[in-house]
Protein backbone atom coordinates (compact mmCIF):
# COMPACT_ATOMS: atom_id res chain seq x y z
CA UNK A 1 0.00 0.00 0.00
CA UNK A 2 1.20 3.51 -0.88
CA UNK A 3 1.77 6.00 2.00
CA UNK A 4 2.51 9.57 0.91
CA UNK A 5 3.48 10.63 4.44
CA UNK A 6 6.72 8.62 4.52
CA UNK A 7 8.26 10.51 1.60
CA UNK A 8 8.88 14.23 0.95
CA UNK A 9 6.68 16.02 -1.61
CA UNK A 10 7.29 15.15 -5.24
CA UNK A 11 9.16 18.06 -6.85
CA UNK A 12 9.12 18.22 -10.65
CA UNK A 13 10.92 20.53 -13.06
CA UNK A 14 9.38 21.03 -16.50
CA UNK A 15 11.45 22.25 -19.44
CA UNK A 16 11.31 21.83 -23.21
CA UNK A 17 12.50 23.08 -26.59
CA UNK A 18 16.23 23.20 -25.96
CA UNK A 19 17.00 22.90 -29.69
CA UNK A 20 20.59 21.88 -29.00
CA UNK A 21 22.74 22.62 -32.04
CA UNK A 22 20.63 25.49 -33.32
CA UNK A 23 22.52 28.33 -34.98
CA UNK A 24 21.46 31.95 -35.33
CA UNK A 25 22.09 33.12 -38.88
CA UNK A 26 25.16 30.91 -39.07
CA UNK A 27 26.46 31.65 -35.56
CA UNK A 28 26.90 28.52 -33.43
CA UNK A 29 25.44 28.79 -29.94
CA UNK A 30 27.13 25.98 -28.04
CA UNK A 31 28.41 28.35 -25.33
CA UNK A 32 24.82 29.37 -24.56
CA UNK A 33 23.59 25.79 -24.48
CA UNK A 34 26.47 24.75 -22.22
CA UNK A 35 25.82 27.61 -19.80
CA UNK A 36 22.09 26.89 -19.72
CA UNK A 37 22.56 23.18 -19.01
CA UNK A 38 25.08 23.95 -16.25
CA UNK A 39 22.59 26.42 -14.76
CA UNK A 40 19.84 23.78 -14.98
CA UNK A 41 21.97 21.25 -13.09
CA UNK A 42 22.53 23.86 -10.36
CA UNK A 43 18.78 24.57 -10.12
CA UNK A 44 18.04 20.86 -9.79
CA UNK A 45 20.52 20.56 -6.93
CA UNK A 46 19.54 23.76 -5.12
CA UNK A 47 15.79 23.12 -5.33
CA UNK A 48 16.07 19.39 -4.64
CA UNK A 49 14.23 18.44 -7.83
CA UNK A 50 13.21 14.78 -7.81
CA UNK A 51 11.91 14.50 -11.39
CA UNK A 52 12.90 16.32 -14.57
CA UNK A 53 10.51 16.42 -17.55
CA UNK A 54 11.80 17.44 -21.00
CA UNK A 55 8.85 17.91 -23.36
CA UNK A 56 10.46 17.51 -26.76
CA UNK A 57 12.71 19.27 -29.26
CA UNK A 58 15.83 18.37 -27.34
CA UNK A 59 17.77 18.81 -30.57
CA UNK A 60 17.22 21.28 -33.37
CA UNK A 61 17.88 18.67 -36.04
CA UNK A 62 17.07 15.01 -36.56
CA UNK A 63 20.82 14.52 -37.16
CA UNK A 64 22.42 16.42 -34.26
CA UNK A 65 26.08 17.30 -34.33
CA UNK A 66 28.62 15.47 -32.18
CA UNK A 67 28.91 18.57 -30.00
CA UNK A 68 25.13 18.69 -29.42
CA UNK A 69 25.11 14.99 -28.52
CA UNK A 70 28.00 15.48 -26.12
CA UNK A 71 26.11 18.26 -24.32
CA UNK A 72 23.02 16.06 -24.03
CA UNK A 73 24.71 12.97 -22.63
CA UNK A 74 27.00 14.94 -20.33
CA UNK A 75 23.95 16.70 -18.87
CA UNK A 76 22.08 13.42 -18.33
CA UNK A 77 25.06 11.95 -16.49
CA UNK A 78 25.34 14.98 -14.20
CA UNK A 79 21.63 14.93 -13.36
CA UNK A 80 21.60 11.16 -12.83
CA UNK A 81 24.28 11.67 -10.16
CA UNK A 82 22.32 14.42 -8.42
CA UNK A 83 19.28 14.43 -6.15
CA UNK A 84 17.06 14.01 -9.21
CA UNK A 85 15.70 10.46 -9.18
CA UNK A 86 14.05 10.39 -12.59
CA UNK A 87 14.32 12.07 -15.99
CA UNK A 88 11.52 11.65 -18.53
CA UNK A 89 12.16 12.74 -22.11
CA UNK A 90 9.76 12.75 -25.06
CA UNK A 91 10.57 13.51 -28.69
CA UNK A 92 9.38 16.70 -30.38
CA UNK A 93 8.82 17.35 -34.06
CA UNK A 94 12.47 18.39 -34.53
CA UNK A 95 13.81 15.20 -32.95
CA UNK A 96 14.55 11.89 -34.63
CA UNK A 97 12.54 9.22 -32.77
CA UNK A 98 15.01 6.49 -33.72
CA UNK A 99 17.99 8.58 -32.60
CA UNK A 100 16.45 9.34 -29.20
CA UNK A 101 15.30 5.75 -28.72
CA UNK A 102 18.61 4.11 -29.69
CA UNK A 103 20.27 4.34 -26.22
CA UNK A 104 17.04 4.11 -24.18
CA UNK A 105 17.92 0.73 -22.62
CA UNK A 106 21.28 2.06 -21.47
CA UNK A 107 19.79 5.32 -20.23
CA UNK A 108 17.16 3.39 -18.32
CA UNK A 109 19.93 2.20 -15.98
CA UNK A 110 20.39 5.89 -15.07
CA UNK A 111 16.63 6.28 -14.45
CA UNK A 112 16.29 8.20 -17.69
CA UNK A 113 13.05 7.28 -19.47
CA UNK A 114 12.90 8.10 -23.19
CA UNK A 115 9.82 7.89 -25.41
CA UNK A 116 10.80 8.76 -28.96
CA UNK A 117 7.67 7.73 -30.86
CA UNK A 118 4.18 6.38 -30.46
CA UNK A 119 3.91 2.59 -30.70
CA UNK A 120 1.11 0.06 -30.93
CA UNK A 121 1.68 -0.73 -27.26
CA UNK A 122 0.32 2.28 -25.38
CA UNK A 123 1.64 0.93 -22.06
CA UNK A 124 5.09 2.04 -23.25
CA UNK A 125 3.98 5.65 -22.76
CA UNK A 126 2.85 5.13 -19.15
CA UNK A 127 5.71 5.26 -16.65
CA UNK A 128 5.34 4.74 -12.90
CA UNK A 129 8.02 6.54 -10.90
CA UNK A 130 9.08 5.20 -7.50
CA UNK A 131 10.79 6.88 -4.56
CA UNK A 132 13.88 5.41 -2.82
CA UNK A 133 11.58 3.35 -0.55
CA UNK A 134 9.97 1.79 -3.62
CA UNK A 135 6.71 3.66 -3.07
CA UNK A 136 5.04 4.90 -6.27
CA UNK A 137 5.14 8.70 -6.37
CA UNK A 138 3.90 9.65 -9.86
CA UNK A 139 2.45 8.22 -13.04
CA UNK A 140 3.75 9.85 -16.21
CA UNK A 141 1.81 9.75 -19.48
CA UNK A 142 4.84 10.38 -21.70
CA UNK A 143 3.14 11.11 -25.03
CA UNK A 144 5.68 12.12 -27.70
CA UNK A 145 5.01 14.28 -30.73
CA UNK A 146 2.29 12.41 -32.59
CA UNK A 147 3.01 12.29 -36.29
CA UNK A 148 0.25 12.33 -38.86
CA UNK A 149 0.67 8.61 -39.57
CA UNK A 150 0.38 7.81 -35.85
CA UNK A 151 -3.12 9.18 -35.43
CA UNK A 152 -5.07 8.99 -38.69
CA UNK A 153 -5.64 6.85 -41.76
CA UNK A 154 -5.59 8.63 -45.11
CA UNK A 155 -8.61 7.94 -47.30
CA UNK A 156 -9.20 8.82 -50.93
CA UNK A 157 -11.17 11.96 -51.60
CA UNK A 158 -10.98 13.38 -48.08
CA UNK A 159 -11.24 17.15 -47.75
CA UNK A 160 -9.05 19.45 -45.68
CA UNK A 161 -11.85 19.60 -43.11
CA UNK A 162 -11.99 15.79 -43.02
CA UNK A 163 -8.26 15.67 -42.38
CA UNK A 164 -8.46 18.29 -39.64
CA UNK A 165 -11.27 16.40 -37.89
CA UNK A 166 -9.36 13.10 -38.07
CA UNK A 167 -6.22 14.69 -36.63
CA UNK A 168 -8.08 16.21 -33.68
CA UNK A 169 -9.98 12.98 -33.04
CA UNK A 170 -6.77 10.97 -33.28
CA UNK A 171 -4.98 13.13 -30.70
CA UNK A 172 -8.01 13.08 -28.38
CA UNK A 173 -8.30 9.30 -28.62
CA UNK A 174 -4.58 8.76 -28.03
CA UNK A 175 -4.54 10.83 -24.85
CA UNK A 176 -7.78 9.25 -23.63
CA UNK A 177 -6.39 5.74 -24.13
CA UNK A 178 -3.02 6.49 -22.48
CA UNK A 179 -4.65 8.26 -19.53
CA UNK A 180 -7.07 5.36 -19.09
CA UNK A 181 -4.09 3.05 -18.59
CA UNK A 182 -2.66 5.52 -16.08
CA UNK A 183 -5.98 5.66 -14.21
CA UNK A 184 -6.06 1.86 -13.91
CA UNK A 185 -2.52 1.89 -12.52
CA UNK A 186 -3.51 4.61 -10.08
CA UNK A 187 -6.36 2.45 -8.76
CA UNK A 188 -4.15 -0.64 -8.55
CA UNK A 189 -1.47 1.20 -6.56
CA UNK A 190 -4.07 2.44 -4.10
CA UNK A 191 -2.92 5.96 -3.38
CA UNK A 192 -3.37 9.62 -4.27
CA UNK A 193 -0.65 9.38 -6.90
CA UNK A 194 -0.62 12.30 -9.36
CA UNK A 195 -1.03 11.67 -13.07
CA UNK A 196 1.33 13.91 -15.03
CA UNK A 197 0.96 14.01 -18.80
CA UNK A 198 3.43 15.27 -21.38
CA UNK A 199 3.02 16.34 -24.97
CA UNK A 200 4.49 18.22 -27.88
CA UNK A 201 1.75 19.98 -29.82
CA UNK A 202 0.06 23.28 -30.68
CA UNK A 203 -2.94 24.33 -28.59
CA UNK A 204 -5.70 26.73 -29.59
CA UNK A 205 -4.82 30.32 -28.75
CA UNK A 206 -1.15 29.50 -28.24
CA UNK A 207 1.14 32.53 -28.51
CA UNK A 208 4.10 32.63 -30.89
CA UNK A 209 6.39 35.35 -32.23
CA UNK A 210 7.97 35.99 -35.61
CA UNK A 211 11.26 34.21 -36.18
CA UNK A 212 10.91 31.63 -33.39
CA UNK A 213 10.94 28.70 -35.80
CA UNK A 214 7.64 27.32 -34.44
CA UNK A 215 5.60 25.87 -37.27
CA UNK A 216 2.25 24.18 -37.68
CA UNK A 217 2.73 20.49 -37.06
CA UNK A 218 0.35 18.94 -39.56
CA UNK A 219 0.50 19.76 -43.25
CA UNK A 220 -2.60 21.32 -44.77
CA UNK A 221 -4.33 21.68 -41.40
CA UNK A 222 -3.88 23.85 -38.35
CA UNK A 223 -4.92 21.02 -36.01
CA UNK A 224 -4.60 23.22 -32.92
CA UNK A 225 -5.87 21.45 -29.83
CA UNK A 226 -8.37 22.79 -27.29
CA UNK A 227 -7.40 22.38 -23.66
CA UNK A 228 -10.65 20.59 -22.88
CA UNK A 229 -9.60 17.79 -25.25
CA UNK A 230 -7.31 16.39 -22.54
CA UNK A 231 -8.72 14.02 -19.89
CA UNK A 232 -9.74 15.70 -16.64
CA UNK A 233 -7.72 13.15 -14.64
CA UNK A 234 -4.48 14.88 -15.62
CA UNK A 235 -3.07 16.67 -12.56
CA UNK A 236 -0.40 18.51 -14.56
CA UNK A 237 0.27 18.70 -18.31
CA UNK A 238 3.87 19.48 -19.35
CA UNK A 239 3.89 20.70 -22.93
CA UNK A 240 6.53 21.60 -25.48
CA UNK A 241 6.54 23.18 -28.95
CA UNK A 242 5.59 26.80 -28.23
CA UNK A 243 8.59 28.91 -27.20
CA UNK A 244 6.75 31.45 -25.05
CA UNK A 245 6.00 30.29 -21.48
CA UNK A 246 2.20 30.16 -21.14
CA UNK A 247 -0.74 28.23 -19.80
CA UNK A 248 -3.34 26.60 -22.01
CA UNK A 249 -6.51 28.71 -21.96
CA UNK A 250 -8.09 28.70 -18.48
CA UNK A 251 -6.21 25.59 -17.40
CA UNK A 252 -3.51 26.82 -15.02
CA UNK A 253 -2.11 23.30 -14.59
CA UNK A 254 -1.63 22.84 -18.36
CA UNK A 255 1.62 24.64 -19.22
CA UNK A 256 4.24 25.32 -21.85
CA UNK A 257 7.61 25.97 -20.25
CA UNK A 258 8.83 27.66 -23.45
CA UNK A 259 12.36 27.54 -24.82
CA UNK A 260 15.17 28.31 -22.33
CA UNK A 261 17.08 30.62 -24.69
CA UNK A 262 15.72 32.93 -27.42
CA UNK A 263 15.51 30.98 -30.67
CA UNK A 264 15.33 34.16 -32.74
CA UNK A 265 15.40 37.92 -32.39
CA UNK A 266 11.62 37.97 -32.01
CA UNK A 267 12.14 36.31 -28.62
CA UNK A 268 14.92 38.67 -27.54
CA UNK A 269 12.83 40.59 -24.99
CA UNK A 270 11.09 37.57 -23.47
CA UNK A 271 11.79 36.34 -19.98
CA UNK A 272 12.59 32.66 -20.39
CA UNK A 273 11.44 30.17 -17.76
CA UNK A 274 11.37 26.64 -16.47
CA UNK A 275 8.50 25.47 -14.28
CA UNK A 276 8.71 23.87 -10.85
CA UNK A 277 5.76 21.78 -9.67
CA UNK A 278 5.41 20.42 -6.15
CA UNK A 279 2.82 17.82 -5.28
CA UNK A 280 1.21 17.12 -1.93
CA UNK A 281 -1.03 14.30 -3.02
CA UNK A 282 -2.52 15.13 -6.42
CA UNK A 283 -2.64 18.91 -5.95
CA UNK A 284 0.11 20.77 -7.84
CA UNK A 285 1.78 23.91 -6.57
CA UNK A 286 3.24 25.68 -9.60
CA UNK A 287 6.12 28.15 -9.61
CA UNK A 288 7.86 29.73 -12.61
CA UNK A 289 11.65 30.08 -12.40
CA UNK A 290 13.28 32.75 -14.57
CA UNK A 291 16.16 31.60 -16.75
CA UNK A 292 19.08 34.08 -16.95
CA UNK A 293 19.99 35.63 -20.29
CA UNK A 294 23.16 33.91 -21.48
CA UNK A 295 23.60 35.91 -24.69
CA UNK A 296 22.00 39.29 -25.28
CA UNK A 297 20.18 39.82 -28.59
CA UNK A 298 19.30 43.28 -29.89
CA UNK A 299 16.97 44.07 -32.76
CA UNK A 300 17.51 47.57 -34.18
CA UNK A 301 14.93 49.02 -36.55
CA UNK A 302 14.96 52.44 -38.16
CA UNK A 303 16.64 54.77 -40.63
CA UNK A 304 20.41 54.99 -40.96
CA UNK A 305 20.92 57.68 -38.30
CA UNK A 306 18.85 55.88 -35.68
CA UNK A 307 20.63 52.59 -36.39
CA UNK A 308 24.09 54.14 -36.10
CA UNK A 309 23.13 56.06 -32.96
CA UNK A 310 21.83 52.90 -31.26
CA UNK A 311 24.99 50.98 -32.15
CA UNK A 312 27.08 53.82 -30.73
CA UNK A 313 25.10 53.62 -27.46
CA UNK A 314 25.58 49.85 -27.22
CA UNK A 315 29.27 50.20 -27.98
CA UNK A 316 29.70 52.82 -25.26
CA UNK A 317 27.94 50.48 -22.81
CA UNK A 318 30.43 47.73 -23.78
CA UNK A 319 27.56 45.51 -24.86
CA UNK A 320 28.35 42.04 -26.24
CA UNK A 321 25.00 41.71 -27.99
CA UNK A 322 24.32 40.01 -31.27
CA UNK A 323 22.48 42.34 -33.62
CA UNK A 324 19.68 42.03 -36.11
CA UNK A 325 19.38 45.29 -38.03
CA UNK A 326 16.37 46.25 -40.12
CA UNK A 327 16.75 49.36 -42.25
CA UNK A 328 13.40 51.07 -42.85
CA UNK A 329 14.60 54.42 -44.19
CA UNK A 330 13.25 55.89 -47.42
CA UNK A 331 16.62 56.44 -49.11
CA UNK A 332 18.65 53.71 -50.76
CA UNK A 333 21.93 53.33 -48.86
CA UNK A 334 24.61 52.03 -51.17
CA UNK A 335 26.93 50.55 -48.57
CA UNK A 336 24.68 49.92 -45.58
CA UNK A 337 26.74 47.08 -44.13
CA UNK A 338 30.02 48.97 -44.61
CA UNK A 339 28.78 52.01 -42.71
CA UNK A 340 27.46 49.86 -39.87
CA UNK A 341 30.69 47.86 -39.60
CA UNK A 342 32.71 51.08 -39.45
CA UNK A 343 30.78 52.16 -36.34
CA UNK A 344 31.10 48.64 -34.87
CA UNK A 345 34.88 48.57 -35.26
CA UNK A 346 36.66 47.78 -32.00
CA UNK A 347 33.58 46.47 -30.21
CA UNK A 348 32.50 42.90 -29.32
CA UNK A 349 29.07 43.55 -30.88
CA UNK A 350 28.26 41.11 -33.68
CA UNK A 351 26.01 41.62 -36.69
CA UNK A 352 23.99 38.49 -37.26
CA UNK A 353 21.66 39.88 -39.92
CA UNK A 354 20.98 43.08 -41.86
CA UNK A 355 17.63 43.41 -43.56
CA UNK A 356 17.26 46.25 -46.03
CA UNK A 357 13.55 46.90 -46.46
CA UNK A 358 14.15 49.62 -49.04
CA UNK A 359 15.72 47.08 -51.36
CA UNK A 360 13.23 44.36 -50.42
CA UNK A 361 10.26 46.56 -51.34
CA UNK A 362 11.59 46.94 -54.86
CA UNK A 363 12.01 43.22 -55.45
CA UNK A 364 9.12 41.69 -53.53
CA UNK A 365 7.37 40.60 -56.71
CA UNK A 366 10.34 38.84 -58.30
CA UNK A 367 13.78 37.42 -57.59
CA UNK A 368 16.94 39.27 -58.54
CA UNK A 369 20.58 39.21 -57.54
CA UNK A 370 20.13 41.58 -54.62
CA UNK A 371 17.83 39.20 -52.74
CA UNK A 372 19.25 36.34 -50.74
CA UNK A 373 17.70 33.07 -49.60
CA UNK A 374 18.11 34.36 -46.06
CA UNK A 375 15.13 36.62 -46.73
CA UNK A 376 12.86 33.71 -47.69
CA UNK A 377 11.70 30.47 -46.12
CA UNK A 378 11.25 27.27 -48.15
CA UNK A 379 7.58 27.91 -48.74
CA UNK A 380 8.21 31.44 -50.03
CA UNK A 381 10.84 30.08 -52.41
CA UNK A 382 8.27 27.67 -53.84
CA UNK A 383 5.76 30.52 -54.23
CA UNK A 384 8.39 32.55 -56.11
CA UNK A 385 8.87 29.57 -58.44
CA UNK A 386 5.15 29.49 -59.13
CA UNK A 387 5.30 33.20 -59.92
CA UNK A 388 8.33 32.78 -62.17
CA UNK A 389 6.66 30.05 -64.23
CA UNK A 390 3.33 31.92 -64.24
CA UNK A 391 1.37 29.01 -62.81
CA UNK A 392 -2.37 29.88 -62.90
CA UNK A 393 -3.93 30.79 -59.55
CA UNK A 394 -6.50 28.01 -59.79
CA UNK A 395 -3.75 25.37 -60.12
CA UNK A 396 -1.75 26.52 -57.12
CA UNK A 397 -3.60 25.14 -54.06
CA UNK A 398 -3.06 21.51 -55.05
CA UNK A 399 0.60 22.11 -55.93
CA UNK A 400 1.25 23.97 -52.66
CA UNK A 401 -0.46 21.22 -50.67
CA UNK A 402 1.63 18.51 -52.38
CA UNK A 403 4.82 20.52 -51.84
CA UNK A 404 4.11 20.99 -48.13
CA UNK A 405 3.41 17.28 -47.69
CA UNK A 406 6.70 16.39 -49.43
CA UNK A 407 8.63 18.82 -47.22
CA UNK A 408 7.05 17.38 -44.09
CA UNK A 409 7.89 13.82 -45.16
CA UNK A 410 11.48 14.85 -45.85
CA UNK A 411 11.70 16.38 -42.38
CA UNK A 412 10.17 13.36 -40.62
CA UNK A 413 12.34 10.83 -42.46
CA UNK A 414 15.62 12.73 -42.35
Amino acid sequence: MYHRSVTPPLTVLHTADWHLGRALYGRKRYDEFTTFLDWLVTQIQEKTITTLLVAGDIFDSSTPSNRAQELYYDFLCKVANSCCRHIVIIAGNHDSPSFLNAPKALLRSLNVHVVGAATDKLDDEVIVLYDPNNNPEAIICAVPYLRDRDIRIVTAGETVDDKHTKLIDGIRTHYADVCRIAEHKQLELGGDIPIIAMGHLFTVGGTTVDGDGVRDLYVGSLAHINGDLFPSTIDYLALGHLHIPQQVGPFSHFRYSGSPIPMGFGEATQEKKVIQIEFAGQTPSIQEIAVPCFQSLERIVGDLDSILNKITELKAAQSTSWLEIEYTGTEIVGDLRGQIETVLDGSPLEIRRIKNNRVADRIVSHINDRETLDDLDVHQVFTRCLDTYEVPVEDRPELIQSYREMMELLHENS
